[in-house]
């Protein structure tokens, strides 16, 4: 009987802390939990209504990926802010995403188009390295909630570096848009 209730006390700590309550994510509600950057071609679509106009297979997009996690049921508004450094250059975008769930697995995604690459790659071939680092903070009613950086650095490493925008898109300014509606967080529209 002695040693059972001996086991009790020493395992229970261990039980309790195991089963421990729910937390935020570090740092509160929303916590980006990965940033991934692909090369990916124009996506083709088959239309019949006119004359088929083929893309050149050999451009690229960069597609840049956050996955995030939520804690609270459901948020209304999230701004998402891109910082992309691009041979040199930093790209700026964001893109606002409503009716935000709760879990670990939801994402937001934005894309710099062919043109936008060419022009900044200096007549260079474009490669994975030439996206040298990408940030991405996550802001609600004005103060940042979470933010991340693709490889190490300092946190807001691109504060004194002069951003260029117009040229990182949200997936509803892309061929991308009717693509994975499932995969992605619902865009607020423009009004």
């Amino acid at each position: 009987m002695k040693v059972n209730s001996l086991a009790l006390i020493v395992f229970t700590p261990l039980i309790t802390f195991a089963q421990g309550p729910a937390r935020a994510p570090a740092g509160g509600d929303f916590q980006i939990t990965k940033i991934s950057k692909n090369l990916i071609s124009t996506p083709q679509f088959a239309y019949a209504g006119a004359k088929q106009y083929p893309t050149d297979r050999r451009d690229r997009w960069l597609e840049v990926e956050v996955e995030f996690s939520a804690l609270p049921d459901l948020t209304d508004e999230l701004i998402f802010k891109y910082y992309i450094l691009f041979n040199g250059t930093l790209l700026t975008g964001d893109v606002t995403h409503v009716n935000i769930p709760a879990g670990r697995e939801n994402r937001s995604v934005m894309y710099v188009p062919p043109r936008a690459l060419d022009r900044f790659a200096n007549n260079r071939p474009i490669t994975e390295n030439s996206c040298q680092n990408v940030a991405v903070q996550i802001v609600q009613q004005g103060v940042v909630k979470a933010e991340a950086s693709l490889a190490r650095a300092q946190p807001q490493w691109f504060a004194n570096l002069h951003g260029t925008s117009g040229f990182v898109l949200n997936k509803d300014q892309t061929p991308f848009a009717p693509l994975f509606w499932d995969r992605y967080e619902q865009i607020k529209t423009a009004r």
